[in-house]
């Protein structure tokens, strides 16, 4: 069986990857870091460490990899492949959906001279909402009308959520990728074709959406809550920000909103999502890793957009009439985040200088004036700024 992942990074080969790998898959990356490709294409393996007390480490073989410049050899690779995957941040997924449609047309063009031809699995392995669904979309933009409809049947696009902390790399070895003990990789069953072999180590569901929520308002959610709160507080990685007791209330503050959300909109149990939210706390607290702060902080306005993990759960919370503090104060700690060497922490800083508190709300959080929440957050900013930090 042969597997294109797109993102030969931390995740990439840390996770999806090793698990592909593990299931029998012959592995080829695509990747613009030309180093990486021609690593991998000289070795044809590489290492993955977990990160606990054990250390052991594990050979990862039978992998391969392209640039993923060279548009045609890309989507000849896609057109020969079982299963696309993708682990490229979900703003990259429009830049390499083109090649993935040429590969598409060219696996039309050879199966409408076949009898049958094997079904391609798209997936999207990214942290987001409906990944794959936004994926396919632009896709599509590229697929003349008759191959779109000619994809019924023949490629498959299913929604999935990943989840596994990945830090900061310290290893001389560019392919050697150390992570965390723990893992998830949920996929949505019903849109799999019949014949679809399973991967090692995937859970599979009829209905994603309360996996992938509980995924991105628990531990995506936590995570950056820990590192907004440590980051004003100075501290340079989250295991650190996670010993101040403060943080850690914060954080199991955070949680505990989104799980009432979770256990209304999805009926979870209650007592097993605390067990589930006790598991994030130790992970964000494992002493082997050295996760840093600014890295789980970056991209301050992705992290703010109306649909992602503070803002969503904050409007869901209210509209359900369940409590909110824990997330607004989340959300003005992010506000507040003023890193230099990320871009669109500049970014929020100026619309924040520019524009005022109240137009940044509106402009990229989508909370207008009107809303009940704007008063809110705009509420916790202030007190958060009052009270002072200190750094």
């Amino acid at each position: 069986m042969k597997a294109v992942h797109f993102g030969a990074g931390n995740i990439g080969l840390g996770f999806i990857g090793l698990l592909l790998s593990r299931s029998g898959y012959d592995v080829r990356f695509v990747d613009i870091d030309a180093e990486r490709v021609a690593l991998l294409n000289e070795r044809g393996s590489y290492r993955v460490s977990i990160a606990d007390d054990k250390a052991e480490t594990t050979v990862v073989e039978n992998v391969s990899a392209i640039d993923g410049r060279d548009s045609r050899q890309v989507a000849q690779a896609v057109a020969d492949a079982d299963l696309v995957t993708t682990a490229v941040g979900p703003k990259a997924l429009a830049f390499i959906a083109e090649s993935i449609a040429r590969g598409i047309e060219l696996r039309l063009i050879a199966q409408a001279h076949a009898e049958a031809g094997r079904p391609l699995v798209v997936v999207a392995c990214e942290n987001a909402i409906g990944a794959t669904s936004e994926l396919k979309k632009h896709i599509f933009a590229h697929l003349s009308p008759d191959a779109r409809a000619r994809t019924e049947g023949a490629v498959f696009f299913p929604d999935a959520a990943v989840d596994r902390i990945v830090p900061l790399q310290q290893h001389e070895d560019k392919l050697h990728v150390t992570v965390e003990p723990f893992y998830e990789w949920v996929i949505d069953r019903s849109a799999l074709p019949e014949t679809c072999p399973p991967i090692d180590g995937v859970h599979y569901v009829d209905r994603l959406e309360p996996y992938i929520e509980r995924k991105l308002f628990t531990v995506n959610t936590g995570h950056c809550c820990a590192a907004y709160h440590g980051y004003s507080k100075g501290y340079a990685t989250i295991q650190e920000a996670m010993r101040d007791e403060s943080v850690e209330a914060r954080v199991r503050g955070v949680m505990g909103e989104t799980g009432a959300v979770l256990v209304r909109r999805h009926g979870f149990d209650a007592a097993e999502h605390r067990h589930y939210v006790d598991r994030i706390v130790e992970r964000f607290r494992n002493p082997h890793l050295t996760d840093e702060v600014v890295r789980v902080a970056r991209s301050p306005l992705r992290k703010l957009a109306p649909n992602d993990r503070l803002v969503r759960p904050a409007r869901l919370a209210r509209e359900l009439g369940l409590a909110a503090e824990h997330l607004t104060e989340a959300i003005a700690a992010a506000l507040r985040f003023d890193y230099a060497e990320d871009a669109e922490a500049v970014e929020l800083q100026r619309s924040i200088r520019e524009r005022g508190l109240s137009g940044t709300l509106a402009h990229y959080l989508g909370v207008p004036a009107d809303d009940p929440l704007h008063d809110a957050i705009a509420a916790a900013y202030r007190a958060m700024s009052e009270g002072g930090d200190r750094r």
